[in-house]
């Protein structure tokens, strides 16, 4: 009896053993081993836009505490918006571009201001365009154009990854983020330099995400990147390298009651602000 005993314990250590040395799942987008679960956080409506936000597909947090910008998607005024958290004008800045297709903002430690005029609904557009401005001088507003590395037909049905409504700033360049149509299951990440020109964007890789991404944001410290779709947030956390942000694990966090949710910035470390076409302004706050 002793002896069945003891070769009971041992075979319950060896598969404790076994079990707790186990590998854990691929680490990369290319894994699709990537999503970690729901967290938990505090999602808040903070208010309503007012009516001239009536589509906001961007935001980005200003210096000025509770201060943001944000801005209409195509087939509205090539205006932006800087707006309070009571949802309040606090002033309108007319730009002397096109809004063509205008879906996401970003901006620099240099208080330089990124607007992506990168939708393509119908995938023909041939170049795309980030206008780069600073807030105080409107006026003097720098192009940066761009095509997709590895987009070499211009049809509806082959190019379903070559919409884009999603960029952030990093280090001197600017990261795209397209969505996919067709399945869902990856949003291709491109990278380009933040100076005026025109260039070609690098694919460097894909994101393992289930929905269609329509923003994109980096924490202060660059140690998270949130990327946003309708009415869900995926976040990537302890970044030790944002190139590569895609090939960490993320974790999915729906966003209940948001709508089709469009606009994604951090206001610091543990607080992003979001906006929405059905014209509201939320804040999430990470726990």
């Amino acid at each position: 009896m002793i002896k069945i005993a003891i070769i009971f314990l041992a075979a319950i250590g060896l598969l404790f053993y076994i079990t707790r040395n186990k590998p854990g799942p691929d680490n990369t987008a290319e894994g699709r081993a990537a999503t970690s679960g729901s967290a938990t956080g505090k999602f808040e409506k903070l208010t309503s836009l007012p009516k001239e936000v009536k589509e906001s597909s961007a935001i980005v947090a200003l210096p000025q505490a509770g201060q943001y910008l944000t801005l209409n998607d195509a087939g509205n005024k090539p205006d932006l918006y800087q707006i309070d958290e009571k949802g309040d004008i606090v002033k309108t800045i007319a730009l002397k571009v096109p809004n063509e297709d205008w879906e996401d903002m970003t901006r620099d430690t240099q208080g330089n201001i990124y607007i992506a005029d990168t939708g393509n609904n119908n995938y023909k557009r041939k170049l795309l365009t980030i206008y780069k401005l600073r807030e105080d001088a409107p006026d003097k507003i720098q192009q940066i154009n761009f095509t997709y590395e590895d987009q070499k037909r211009f049809a509806i049905n082959d190019n379903s990854t070559f919409d884009a409504e999603a960029i952030f700033w990093y280090d001197g360049n600017l990261y795209v983020v397209t969505k996919d149509i067709d399945d869902k299951t990856m949003a291709k990440v491109y990278r380009l330099p933040d100076q005026p020109g025109q260039y070609t964007a690098s694919h460097l890789g894909n994101a393992a995400v289930d929905s269609k991404i329509t923003g994109a944001a980096i924490s202060p410290k660059a140690d998270m990147v949130a990327l946003l779709a309708d009415g869900k947030l995926y976040l990537f956390r302890n970044v030790h390298n944002p190139v590569s942000f895609y090939k960490g694990r993320h974790q999915e966090i729906d966003l209940p009651g948001g709508g089709q949710t469009e606009g994604v910035d951090f206001i610091d470390e543990n607080t992003l602000i979001i906006t929405s076409e059905g014209a509201n302004l939320y804040k999430y706050t990470i726990e």
